[in-house]
């Protein structure tokens, strides 16, 4: 491939911070960086509280522990994933081979994908858990409403990377079609001319072809 693969130069370039700040998918990864944090520290420092009549600390969202805790495991884990992407995203111009672009590209369409349907599943759980909350007088009620909304937001943000991330493939894929042809089933190219279009030149006849056409009278030996 010649100029580009899979949405970024090839390798030899020097690495542009402007240019890289300003690509949507690092403006993307950032929000979702930023939105990752809010969801798991809020729960993490206001999502427990601790009732009256009980000992141990219950989660605010109707009590319910596996929806605080879902909500910490993929907010964690969408933490880090950013920071990863966003390494591979500004070593990416940096690599040149073009399979290990595609790898790349590949896992980061089928992890926004699914972390898309993750952070919905997230804001629907969480939503549900709180509006069946009985006492929400009691509880941290904007902590809890932030939680949700930015559960909604990166649900946003994590489908548009999932759709950047198939933009990118897709002109790999393209770019790829247009510098390979395959030569077995190009009918457009023609085929390179003979090395000697009017036969070999200078060629002379072999020096016994004459006595082998003419041969002369058979003379037996003598005894």
């Amino acid at each position: 491939m010649q100029g580009s693969a899979y949405g970024a130069s090839l390798a030899g370039g020097a690495f542009d911070v402007v240019n890289f700040v300003r690509q949507p998918q690092t403006i993307l990864r950032c929000l979702s960086w930023l939105f990752s944090i809010v969801v798991f520290a809020t729960i993490t420092a206001e999502g427990y509280v601790n009732e009256a009549e009980k000992p141990e600390a219950r989660c605010m969202f109707n009590s319910n522990d596996s929806a605080c805790s879902y909500g910490v495991g993929i907010g964690v884990l969408a933490f880090l994933a950013c920071v990863v992407f966003l390494v591979l995203d500004a070593y990416f111009p940096q690599i040149s081979n073009a399979k290990e672009r595609k790898y790349i590209v590949i896992g980061d369409l089928v992890f926004s994908a699914a972390w898309t349907l993750l952070w919905f599943i997230c804001f629907c759980v969480l939503a549900s858990q709180w509006s069946h909350t009985l006492d929400q007088t009691a509880l941290p009620g904007d902590a809890a409403r932030a939680v949700v909304a930015f559960s909604f937001f990166s649900t946003i943000t994590w489908a548009l990377s999932s759709y950047f991330a198939y933009a990118r493939y897709s002109q790999g894929v393209n770019d790829f079609d247009q510098d390979y042809r395959d030569p077995a089933s190009d009918q457009t190219t023609p085929y390179p001319p003979a090395p000697y279009p009017s036969g070999p030149t200078g060629y002379q006849q072999s020096p016994f072809s004459q006595n082998q056409e003419q041969p002369g009278d058979y003379q037996p030996p003598a005894y």
